[in-house]
């Protein structure tokens, strides 16, 4: 073969893969499929609409987690952390850690159902270093010491379609999305975001001492003790064990917690909390001693609500849970500040941002929602070079 059919076979062979790749992101949503690849971006340089984005490291590692060890000496690890972490050029002095929510993984803070840039890459792309975790007995981190039965599949994913206020889906009708609704509201896309979920291989109970949330708080503990001085993003069922995090490892330097149903109260101090009885839930406190939650008076704390949370009590399954929460949420932050703390809450639809569901951060405007993290982080001086 002469070297004009060789040069003519790799430029047919590169317009393919090109034409495979705007393919497979049209597929994502279209939304990123006018970006380009350079060639000679290389590894960790990857062009976004012009824009390089250089990393100085890349990769993986588990933290936390037991061994089990057997009467001959043979050993079985498990219950550990899984994470995944990225840094730019020129770091941050802060990085900013990462936990999903409940039946979630680390999915949740890649690329969004629809293909856009989710917040690992939004805040790399800010200077800051990334790190996102499986959290044990999930996702990547599925290794567990103490087994649990995953049953089989039973449709229900009405019931989370409506508890992530993505609209009201009471079959047999269709689901119904909000008309403002910030979600990707395509075929393509909801189906994405119901296969991000993953179940656990482990129990995962609720409450300060129980076996799953010291599994929880052990692992992440032991990440900031590795990377040193960071900011905790919380989201949804991570709230509770993040609340404990902050409290067990002083490196835990803010905490910004997207849409908690779990709050942490001193002894003595325990309010009456609001259930979501359609669910099943008592949304019990978690009591921690007055020393203990006097830790939480001492770091900034954001809590972000999305929109279309009732103020009354609602009629639709699993609506509760918000009506529940927003009465609850505002018992901590008066705790928290009463102690002296700076706890805020923020309610995306009080900024203007409208439509917004359990999954802010993922939404169409998910940029405008790390907007506002990117001011609160620069207003307590978390973003610092």
């Amino acid at each position: 073969m002469n070297d004009t059919s060789s040069r003519s076979n790799q430029d047919q062979a590169k317009q393919t893969r090109e034409s495979d790749r705007r393919k497979f992101l049209a597929g994502m949503g279209g939304l990123a499929a006018s970006a380009s690849m350079s060639p000679a971006a290389g590894l960790g340089q990857e062009m976004r609409g012009g824009e390089v984005l250089v990393l100085k490291a890349q990769g993986s590692f588990a933290v936390g987690g037991t061994v089990i060890r057997g009467t001959n000496g043979d050993t079985f690890h498990g219950d550990h952390a899984y994470v995944q972490y990225q840094i730019p050029q020129n770091p941050r002095d802060l990085p900013l850690v990462m936990w999903h929510g409940g039946g979630q993984f680390s999915k949740t803070w890649e690329s969004t159902p629809d293909g856009r840039d989710g917040y690992q890459n939004i805040f790399l792309q800010r200077g800051f270093s990334t790190y996102i975790i499986d959290e044990p007995r999930r996702g990547r981190a599925g290794r567990t010491t103490i087994g649990t039965t995953i049953p089989n599949a039973v449709p229900g994913e009405s019931v989370t379609f409506n508890i992530f206020r993505l609209g009201v889906w009471d079959p047999p009708n269709p689901p119904s999305f909000w008309p403002d609704t910030q979600f990707p509201a395509s075929q393509a896309a909801l189906d994405q975001y119901w296969r991000q979920q993953t179940p656990a291989t482990g129990p995962g109970s609720f409450g300060v001492g129980s076996a799953g949330y010291e599994t929880k708080v052990s692992a992440v503990s032991a990440l900031f003790d590795k990377t040193g001085a960071g900011v905790l993003l919380t989201h949804s069922a991570s709230g509770g064990p993040g609340w404990l995090t902050a409290i067990r490892n002083n490196k835990v330097k803010g905490v910004i917690a997207y849409e908690p149903t779990e709050f942490v109260f001193p002894e003595g101090e325990v309010p009456t909390l609001l259930p979501a009885p359609s669910l099943g839930l008592t949304l019990a406190p978690l009591v921690v001693s007055p020393v203990d939650f006097t830790k939480l008076t001492r770091i900034p704390i954001q809590i972000v609500y999305g929109d279309h949370i009732p103020t009354s009590p609602p009629s639709e399954r699993g609506y509760d849970l918000w009506y529940a929460t927003a009465h609850n949420v505002q018992l901590f932050v008066n705790a928290v500040n009463s102690h002296g703390g700076r706890a805020t809450i923020l309610n995306l639809p009080d900024v203007g941002l409208r439509g917004n569901t359990h999954f802010a951060f993922s939404d169409l405007n998910n940029i405008q929602v790390a907007d506002l993290l990117s001011e609160y982080l620069e207003q307590n001086d978390l973003d610092r070079s």
